[in-house]
């Protein structure tokens, strides 16, 4: 009965968790890393074929985002996961689908003209549609059986509709342990959704940590009106206000404020300024959202749908789906609002809205949400001047504003709350998906204020949670990130990743000391195999 720790491992995004019992393997979650990577995430220690099963907390794509990587390398498994997220994955993955065949595509056509051998896609429409086809939509509070000796259940967390912590009951040599993944942890009194839902018992506990250093204002923090007065003032210059934002879950937040900002008619002089929404997974979405089980939205919510009231529609609010009609967008000379994924400004056609509006002083640049380190958003808000968009130096001369109170996290005090939740203290918590500090800041909050053992882990790290003690206790493997000469920007970041594969792979192989021949074998062909590619 062993837990291995993959991804989010001091880092913000790329969870992946793998457990393993006498008859079962399983992962929790399997999400794709965004933003810089900072270390070098250790393989699975099995091939994909032989993961029995996945246990999905939310759809999010850093929780998500790599199941068709993991169905094209094998896995056929089933993936269990709420109704909503079951519908949510539904669109997201293939959205993904969508980005990873564009970009490879985009990527092709340079190399086709440079001579160089062909990129193919991460995973594609097929290999998300056979993923898809897998899902197993569950109820929150029921518990399933899903294998000989593992149980679990879903409990609402607040983070994103159907997000959920997932309690996992394992049993070995006729003892049974309790583990309970909290996967992203919600802030409280946020629109739409319930609060966090808590756990009353388990033997040990992993825990995200995005916010697990910082405490939001305990001020109250009027969303709306402060949303209201950035659309005022942008408009008033005659700008566009441009709004970064996740297609899943912030969006729906930022139409419930412009719906009531419309109805009390908050910004004046500009009756019936439009609204765009280009995004058209963010479109999508809010139709999920829209036929969600009522149950699940917080009071508020209920009561404006039980009054006939739609909460994410109001005049003025034009959905943009197709690329020309996106680009026109920046051709139409009226102020107005712009929402556009990506959230964090590394894809998508948010980049073509910051091209054409970044440089203009009359308009504005709001975040609504978290920026991982490395990400176009994150420099953005701490203060870049200039940056390149499509090979294109573009000033930084528009306001970056941030609209603060709608963090889809709980904070350090929201984190310890809902670990408190727990009646009898748990024998172990281990701590994950935050930046390299937070990670080991928050384990030690831990500690101090609830009396309970907590560490965090690195990639690789395995813990026997039958014995309740470490098997194997790695450091992290710090991505190299002295500049390489000759290379730069996006070139030199995979280069910097593969040379930190390479030296992580040459510890392990000196560590193979008694390993049987025959692995040794195999392990050496695959190494001339990728060592031949490389000389080609």
């Amino acid at each position: 009965m062993k837990i291995t720790f993959l991804g989010a491992a001091h880092e913000v995004t790329g969870s992946l968790t793998y457990v393993e019992t006498e008859h079962s393997r399983f992962l929790i979650d399997c999400g794709m890393e965004q933003g810089k990577d900072m270390f070098v995430n250790q393989e699975l220690p099995v091939n994909a074929g032989e993961i029995d099963f996945v246990l999905l907390t939310h759809a999010h794509i850093d929780h998500s985002g790599n199941l068709p990587l993991l169905y094209k390398n094998g896995f056929k498994g089933p993936v269990y996961a709420t109704t909503d997220t079951c519908n949510l994955a539904n669109i997201m993955l293939l959205d993904s689908a969508h980005i990873q065949m564009f970009e490879a595509e985009y990527k092709n056509r340079k190399q086709k003209r440079a001579g160089g051998a062909e990129v193919l896609p991460i995973y594609d429409i097929d290999d998300a549609q056979g993923l898809l086809n897998n899902m197993k939509p569950c109820k929150y509070a029921e518990k399933i059986r899903v294998s000989e000796d593992v149980e679990a259940r879903f409990t609402d967390v607040g983070h994103l509709l159907g997000s959920a912590c997932i309690e996992v009951w394992l049993t070995e040599a006729g003892e049974t342990k309790k583990i309970v993944f909290s996967g992203d942890v919600g802030n409280t009194n946020q629109p739409i959704l319930r609060d966090p839902a808590f756990v009353e018992s388990a033997d040990y506990v992993l825990i995200e940590s995005t916010y697990g250093n910082r405490l939001h204002s305990t001020e109250p923090i009027d969303s709306v009106s402060l949303l209201a007065e950035e659309i005022q003032k942008t408009l008033d210059r005659g700008g566009n206000l441009v709004i970064p934002s996740f297609a899943v879950g912030r969006t729906q937040e930022l139409l419930y404020f412009m719906r009531e900002i419309k109805e009390r008619g908050l910004v004046k002089g500009h009756d019936g300024f439009k609204v765009f929404l280009d995004s058209p997974l963010a479109s999508q979405a809010t139709k999920i959202f829209m036929n969600a089980d009522a149950k699940y939205l917080d009071d508020e919510a209920k009561a404006l749908l039980d009054s006939g009231v739609n909460i994410l529609e109001f005049d003025g609010l034009e959905l943009v789906l197709s690329s020309d009609d996106s680009k026109e967008l920046n051709f139409n000379k009226s102020p107005k609002v712009i929402i556009s994924a990506s959230g964090m400004c590394n894809a998508g056609r948010i980049r073509h809205h910051l091209k054409h509006n970044l440089w203009r002083r009359e308009c504005t640049i709001l975040f609504s949400g978290y920026q991982a380190e490395g990400t176009l958003g994150r420099l953005l808000v701490e203060g870049i001047s200039e940056v390149k968009l499509f090979g294109e130096k573009i000033a930084v001369n528009a306001e970056i504003a941030i609209l603060p109170g709608i963090s889809g996290h709980a904070d350090k005090k929201g984190l310890i709350n809902w670990l408190s939740g727990f009646k009898e203290k748990p024998k172990q918590i281990f701590v994950n998906h935050g930046d390299n500090e937070v990670c080991d800041e928050f384990a030690q909050t831990v500690n101090e204020e609830l009396g309970i053992n907590a560490f965090a882990p690195y990639s690789g790290t395995e813990y026997d949670l039958l014995k309740g003690e470490v098997v194997k206790l790695t450091e992290g493997i710090a991505i190299v990130k002295t500049p390489i000469e000759g290379f730069s920007g996006h070139e030199n970041e995979f280069l910097h990743k593969f040379i930190s594969a390479c030296e992580a792979l040459l510890k392990l192989a000196k560590a193979s000391i008694g390993r049987p021949n025959r692995d040794l074998r195999h392990w050496t062909a695959d190494v001339d195999r990728i060592r031949r590619d490389i000389e080609q």
